[in-house]
């Protein structure tokens, strides 16, 4: 945070956006480039002070209290990478929420060789914004709804409702394969792992965590599927690793998918994986009222699916499903 004094005592004033958080994440943030060693020193240390008083690690703050921090050096950090401001679809926005229809190919945040995502550029856009978090991760391939909170309260809230399994998302793929089950609960468990690249992989396994998936057949061609996705839990590239271990890989996943396949799909004008976060449906955090949100299959996908032959599309109920999407 600018303004740390590197010769005299800082005092900070808790706003709403830290009410809540706990005494040693609120300074981990606002020491940036001090080590986390020493941010855990000066607190057991009692240097650093609330409302002139020691506190724990685990103190809570209150909205109005003046934290003391002392002197600190702190480390000289490259300049961060210039980030563009871009504009997003807002699905919804309120005062604690802002929900957003993340693009195809855009990361969530920086990270892993990515600069900045979908979170600095936001915050870039808004400069004003005192609070912006993300709520939840999508693939940096998945499109669709992406909720940011607005204030603390309703962030801590959402991440509960995650865990709780109390927000449905349901999410629209294509994979490879025939899908013969209208209905499919699925439950592997999935562990994650480093591959030999260094990079982050997901398979089946025992020793994994619970994973649950239920899959609806929405359309079926001769050699592809539509299915939605209903997450009851949300582990690392669930959708995706349940469905290609089921034998079933997403179009495009390059990562789980079919290689071959996906080179073949590319010239056929399938650009990216088809896996969208389609629906939203949860009470919002801070009134209770329940939202439904939704967001259109993005047009390169449907114009995909539309060259795979309408006519060919076994789909149930009295109407095309695709044509709701």
């Amino acid at each position: 945070m600018n303004g740390l004094s590197k010769d005299s005592a800082t005092w900070l004033e808790v706003g709403e956006e830290a009410v809540g958080q706990r005494i040693d994440n609120f300074l981990l943030r606002v020491c940036k480039g001090v080590p986390k060693s020493h941010v855990y020193r000066i607190l057991r240390s009692g240097e650093v002070r609330v409302n002139k008083g020691r506190i724990g690690p685990e103190y809570r703050l209150k909205i109005g209290d003046a934290v003391r921090l002392p002197p600190i050096r702190v480390a000289e950090r490259p300049l961060p990478a210039v980030v563009p401001v871009r504009e997003f679809v807002v699905v919804f926005e309120d005062e604690g929420l802002l929900v957003v229809n993340k693009p195809s190919g855009v990361a969530v945040h920086g990270g892993s060789g990515v600069s900045f995502g979908v979170i600095e550029q936001l915050r870039r856009q808004r400069p004003e914004a005192r609070f912006l978090e993300l709520a939840h991760r999508l693939d940096r391939e998945t499109s669709g709804l992406l909720i940011l909170a607005k204030k603390r309260a309703a962030l801590t809230r959402l991440h509960d409702m995650f865990r709780e399994g109390s927000i449905n998302k349901r999410y629209l793929a294509l994979v490879k394969g025939s899908w013969t089950n209208v209905l499919q609960h699925v439950r592997l468990p999935l562990l994650k792992y480093q591959s030999g690249d260094g990079g982050r992989r997901v398979s089946v396994s025992d020793e994994g965590k619970e994973a649950h998936s239920i899959v609806r057949l929405k359309a079926r061609w001769e050699t592809f599927s539509l299915v939605e996705v209903e997450l009851k839990t949300g582990r690392t590239h669930q959708i995706r690793v349940h469905l290609a271990h089921l034998g079933f890989p997403l179009a495009g996943d390059d990562k789980y998918g079919d290689f071959p396949l996906n080179r073949e799909l590319q010239k056929a004008g399938l650009k990216r994986m088809f896996l969208h976060a389609g629906n939203l449906s949860f009470s919002h955090p801070l009134t209770g009222l329940t939202l439904s949100l939704r967001a259109p299959l993005p047009q390169e996908l449907r114009d995909f699916l539309a060259r795979l032959g309408r006519c060919e599309a076994l789909i149930f109920g009295e109407r095309s499903e695709l044509e709701s999407l």
